[in-house]
């Protein structure tokens, strides 16, 4: 940072000051002083509307727009305080009068009065939030009150007190006491700790606490954790905390006596106002100074004051200035802060803090197209760009840990480095990034100039062969030793002249060390070529394009020049260099121009200059920071302006200052002959000169003099440009011309269309690539087809590349693109569009296979295969019904054009998913391919597996019905199939009885299938079967859980036909129970016989079966209350309907007299009042269903009217035939 003193306002009758507070929000400044002086001051540029409203490149303001005299006061006002968030002041006067003023149409008016009448006040404070104001008497009183003028409380503490402060969030007070203590007290008054002061420990001397000052975070924070809280002694030590009670406060001796203390207003500067002690001066005068530190402690610079002594500080609300009450007048300082941020690249990049966020918000502005690109960084150091990168350095994780994290101008990291060197000094070139402390240095070769020559690929940065060195700055040589980072020992011992600056460029690295000493070493090798010694202590160095020179800006802000060519006294070979006598006071900023060794521009307080060789040109006001100087342009960056708003800089705060030399000669080109002006550049000859001037002269046809210049400025396009022109016969056609080198087309256009040139405006428009204009253009002039056709080809191409895919459609439309019409009605997601594309495209055509890719690709298989079928690939059409899983369709498709390999794909794919135990999916893979019998018996292998694990019967039910709905399928298609061909019959006429003989072969041949099929244990009465035993089971539960123990008893007698598909235990177990309820002792008896029987039950379970049964049948004799036709003895399970191996046989066991059982109920069907499902083909009586229109066993609908009982009408075969195959 830099500071310097920029105004002093005296007050009248050379009364002193006793204090000054500066509003931060509205710029009020307000002063107290002897005989009861207070005065409200106001300077121009304050505020923020203020500084926007300044005039481009002023500087901040310093007229007083408001001088205020209030009156109120009889005693020295002593104390003032702002109330910044309910715009009021507080004062107080050494007769401890308290006296709140109030704004009121822009003046001052008092508002309330308080006196205590006892003591005098010491200090006042407010709160962060202006709700609560602290103030404290010199008896060790204490008064908190409110905005409104409300005693909160009050409270005597006992001790003598002499200043206050909130902590940041306003639940604690701290108070210091004359006798140099600092106590800890809560928002209510009650004490809490007490400050241990490290700072002071050793020192034996009395000491009194002059200031404490606790920053309160409204701005953010400069880093994660870092000290906020400062309090001060009168002997000169200082120590900042991070908390009232911090055990790791960073001590800090001023080596002056302090008597004020003040934080900026984002926490990152502490000012300390003092003097030097006595025994310093050799006259005993007192040297009256103001120091400045970070945050961390780090001395910044030390602003020497004139006077006899200072009683206030106070910082202006943006930190640009400082007042200084000294005496009878008010100082005022301007600071320039060091400010984190670099411009490369047409790209601003710049660091600040936001309130809420921890980390460093980095922005990356291209001020070229206003795009921005912010990026969070977390314990940002520094910030340094050039060339095409930029670099930014923060500290790592661990203690000690450093990161390099090389960027590009739209702020993507490229590379880092993690290094055990505190970045304290940063530089970047266009290969190499140099970072040092105060005595070690880290060169890191990012790219060689190889590749930057091979390639401008941002992947060529990150080269393997990147080199890194560390070495120290005492090495006498670093090239001659191994001192790569793994390799490196920093050493023990400090270095006695530490590195104070660093400069670098593509060849040279420039290291200023305290003692004036500069050494230089070569890069990449890092030789020691030379070592120039100053007459002061370096800052800032910078070295001119031609390497000749170098600045030196010192730590007192005085630059000066380093002839770095100069030659020994004596005519010697070495190069020792010269320290020359040019130097110029209060300068902060400087910038060699990049393409000129003798010129530089330099910041002076709040004037820039531009210097030629050592001639200054006449200054211009600003308080810019230099980005870069080209072609005899500068350009700077408001920074103070943008980081009032840093989230959305504004273009006017970068600006652009010509060198009088370029503005000259533009005047000339205006206002004298051609022959003056090319005299004058002659003088001060500049390519940026050379090519006004060669433009100027184009511009008047005069190619003599504009060959001339292209000459003298080398520019080889511009050479051929002009002999391009001498070839040209037609005046208007070289206007034409010279005005499309200006690009001024529109002008261009005009010319040649006067001449009744159309084509060559087309041509031009083409060259440049406006479409559009070519389009009209070729419409107005009546131009061929072909180049309209390319026309609304570029222009669908323009639209397609911004992804308005619907314009582009109607361009390669008119175009007639058909391939980049597919692209669009793909990204337009318009299928159906592309299925009429597809269907005007020919036969064979080659997008066609583009288009079923399409289709393919968003899951339409139909038009998928449409697509590949008249591409004439049929492989690929049944390769996309496969991967959209559609395996009827790429059966069919296998069968119709003889793929044999889709059974062999189908198969082997349904056993992958077999073994990776994925069943549902491949009996789902063979339901879509209509393998219905393979889809049966998976099922049915799957139910009997759920079976056996105790799954939930109603589960394994669903099971067996999609098995057996599986088999009722394939029995259908495999009917249909082998049904008769009435058409063929009745077209064939007298053949119609071949036919019918065929016909019958084919019938018959279906049935053998369908009988060969259905039958074993995945027929379809065996699903039917399955589900059947789980269904009856769960209706037994259910009957016997609503009570019906009836039913319950009815619906489990059947339950004896499936003992092959349930445990018999159980059914039996459940028979004896429902028997048991419904007094059918009988039953109950025989199931016990049954339990007792069985073979698999371990021998003391049924003895507990035998005793449970004596327990019974001791009080009722089993024996039955009347006959039911369920109790009568079945078949033996496996000997109904699956036991014959023929057709006949299946028929005659289904039509031999079996009962039918109701399948809502569990009753035996006895009369017709009873529906047939036409799925499953059994029966319900329909007072059961109770207005159900499902079947109670598959779901299905019913049919509306009712059926009848099964052999009614006609004979038992055919009633079991048209069960079988549906015929009612």
């Amino acid at each position: 940072m830099f500071i310097y003193l920029s105004k002093k306002i005296a007050i009248p009758n050379n009364v002193k000051l006793r204090c000054i507070s500066w509003n931060t929000d509205q710029g009020w400044i307000a002063c107290g002083g002897e005989s009861g002086l207070l005065k409200v001051l106001r300077l121009d540029g304050t505020t923020s509307k203020d500084v926007k409203g300044k005039k481009e490149g002023g500087a901040p303001g310093g007229n007083l727009s408001l001088n205020q005299t209030l009156e109120g006061h009889n005693g020295a006002v002593i104390c003032v305080c702002w109330n910044n968030a309910f715009q009021k002041l507080t004062t107080s006067d050494e007769f401890g009068l308290i006296i709140v003023w109030m704004l009121h149409k822009g003046m001052w008016f008092e508002e309330m009065i308080n006196n205590r009448n006892k003591s005098v006040v010491k200090d006042m404070k407010w709160t962060s939030n202006g709700e609560k104001i602290c103030i404290v008497y010199e008896d060790g009183a204490v008064i908190v009150g409110s905005v409104d003028g409300n005693r909160l409380w009050g409270k005597e503490l006992g001790m003598d007190l002499a200043l206050v402060e909130w902590s940041p969030d306003g639940r604690l007070l701290l108070f210091a006491t004359p006798g140099g203590e600092c106590h800890v007290y809560d928002g209510n008054g009650n004490g809490v700790a007490k400050v241990p002061l490290y700072c002071n420990e050793g020192y034996a001397g009395a000491s009194k606490i002059i200031g404490v000052e606790w920053y309160d975070g409204v701005e953010g924070y400069a880093e994660p954790n870092c000290p906020v809280l400062a309090i001060c002694l009168d002997n000169g030590r200082m120590q900042l905390m991070r908390y009232e009670s911090d055990d790791n406060a960073v001590c800090i001796d001023t080596g002056i006596k302090p008597v004020k203390v003040k934080w900026n207003m984002n926490g990152t500067i502490l000012a300390v106002a003092g003097f030097q002690m006595s025994s310093a001066v050799a006259d005993g005068r007192e040297l009256w100074m103001v120091q400045f530190y970070n945050h961390n402690g780090e001395h910044l610079r030390t602003l020497r004051v004139p006077g006899g002594g200072i009683s206030g500080i106070s910082w202006e609300g943006n930190g640009l200035r400082l007042a200084l009450s000294v005496d009878s007048y008010v100082y005022f300082a301007n600071v320039r802060p060091d400010y984190k941020w670099g411009y490369f690249c047409n790209t601003l990049v710049y660091a600040f803090n936001r309130p809420d966020r921890s980390e460093h918000c980095v922005m990356f502005w291209d001020t070229k197209n206003n795009d921005k690109y912010p990026k969070y960084v977390r314990k940002l150091v520094a910030i340094q760009a050039f060339g095409d990168f930029c670099v930014l350095a923060t500290k790592g994780e661990n203690p000690g840990e450093h990161i390099l994290i090389l960027c590009n101008a739209i702020g993507s990291p490229v590379d880092s480095k993690y290094i055990e060197v505190e970045p304290k000094y940063l530089a970047i070139t266009n290969y190499h990034v140099i970072a040092a402390n105060d005595e070690v240095v880290y060169v890191w070769q990012f790219r060689t100039s190889f590749s930057k020559v091979l390639s401008t690929d941002i992947n060529a940065v990150k080269r393997k062969d990147v080199r890194e060195k560390m070495f120290s700055v005492d090495d006498s040589n670093p090239a001659l030793s191994d001192r790569s980072p793994e390799s490196f020992r920093n050493m023990t011992t400090q270095t006695t002249d530490p590195i104070a600056c660093v400069t670098a460029c593509d060849s040279v690295l420039m290291i200023g060390r305290a003692s004036g000493v500069v050494n230089r070493y070569s890069l990449p090798h890092l030789t020691l070529d030379a070592q120039h010694v100053l007459r002061c202590r370096p800052q800032m160095l910078a070295l001119n394009c031609n390497l000749t020179k170098m600045s030196v800006i010192d730590i007192n802000g005085v630059l000066t020049f380093f002839d770095l060519t100069a030659k020994a006294p004596g005519g010697g070979a070495n190069t020792v260099g010269e320290h020359l006598s040019f130097e110029r006071k209060d300068a902060w900023d400087m910038r060699w121009a990049d393409d000129n060794p003798e010129l530089f521009a330099m910041m002076e307080k709040t004037r820039m200059y531009i210097f030629r060789g050592l001639d200054p040109e006449e200054p211009v006001t600003s308080s810019a920071y230099l980005c870069s100087f080209h072609d005899l342009e500068i350009t700077a960056a408001f920074l103070d302006d943008i980081m009032q708003q840093p989230d959305q800089p504004d273009l006017e705060f970068m600006v652009m200052y010509e060198t009088r030399s370029l503005r000259d000669t533009r005047e000339l080109l205006k206002s004298a002959s051609v022959d003056d002006a090319y005299a004058f550049v002659d003088t001060n000859s500049h390519p940026r000169l050379w090519r006004n001037l060669a433009e100027h002269a184009l511009e008047q046809l005069d190619f003599t003099t504009a060959d001339k210049a292209f000459v003298r400025c080398a520019d080889y396009q511009g050479i051929q440009f002009v002999k391009h022109l001498g070839k040209l016969d037609d005046k208007a056609k070289q206007r034409a011309e010279v005005a499309v080198y200006f690009k001024r087309f529109d002008e261009a256009e005009q010319l040649y269309m006067r001449m009744d040139r159309p084509d060559l405006a087309i041509d031009m428009r083409m060259r440049l690539g406006d479409w559009f204009k070519v389009e009209r253009l070729i419409r107005e002039s009546s131009g061929d087809d072909a180049q309209l056709l390319n026309a609304h080809n570029k222009i669908g191409q323009y639209y397609s590349d911004r992804h308005k895919w619907g314009k582009a459609a109607q361009y390669y439309a008119q175009a007639k693109n058909s391939e980049m019409l597919v692209e669009c009605f793909y990204a337009l997601e318009d299928f159906v569009a592309l299925g009429r594309l597809m269907d005007a495209l020919p036969d064979g055509s080659l997008l066609l296979a583009n288009i079923g890719e399409k289709f393919q690709s968003v899951g339409l298989c139909n038009e998928g295969v449409t697509a590949f079928l008249k591409a004439g690939d049929t492989k690929r059409a049944i390769d996309c019904c496969v991967l959209l899983n559609q395996w009827d369709q790429a059966v069919q498709l296998a069968q119709a054009h003889n793929f044999p390999q889709i059974e062999q794909l189908l198969a082997k794919y349904a056993n992958h998913l077999l073994e990776k135990e994925k069943v549902m999916d491949a009996i789902e893979l063979y339901r879509k391919a209509n393998h219905s019998m393979e889809a049966a018996r998976l099922l049915q292998d799957l139910a009997k597996k759920c079976a056996g694990q105790k799954v939930h019967p109603l589960r394994v039910k669903k099971l067996y019905v999609l098995a057996a709905l599986e088999i009722e399928k394939f029995k259908k298609r495999t009917l249909d199939m082998a049904g008769p061909d009435k058409t063929a019959a009745t077209l064939l006429g007298t053949g119609g009885t071949a036919t019918m003989a065929a016909t019958a072969a084919q019938t018959l041949a279906g049935l053998m299938t369908l009988e060969s099929a259905v039958s074993g244990e995945a027929g379809v009465d065996s699903a039917w079967r399955g589900a059947e035993a789980y269904h009856f089971w769960l209706l037994a539960h259910r009957q016997l859980y609503a009570g019906n123990v009836d039913l319950a008893m009815r619906t489990a007698l059947h339950l004896r036909e499936y003992e092959d598909l349930l445990d018999p235990v159980e059914i039996y177990s459940f028979l004896a129970l429902a028997a048991f309820y419904n007094q059918f002792f009988g039953q109950c008896s025989k199931a016990f016989i049954k339990l007792e029987s069985m073979p698999s039950i371990p021998n003391d379970k049924r003895e507990s079966f035998a005793d449970l049964a004596m327990s019974i049948f001791l009080k009722h004799p089993p024996a039955d209350p009347r006959a039911l036709r369920e109790t009568r003895e079945k078949k033996a399970p496996g000997g109904g309907a699956m036991a014959g191996n023929s057709l006949d046989a299946l028929l005659e066991d289904l039509g031999g007299g079996r009962e039918q059982v109701c399948v809502a109920s569990g009753r035996i069907v006895r009369d017709g009042n009873v529906v047939r499902c036409k799925v499953c083909k059994h029966l319900s009586i329909t007072h059961e269903l109770h207005g159900s229109g499902v079947c109670p066993l598959c779901h299905s609908a019913l049919p509306v009217s009712g059926g009848s009982a099964p052999g009614r009408g006609m004979s038992a075969k055919g009633a079991a035939m048209a069960q079988m195959y549906g015929a009612y």
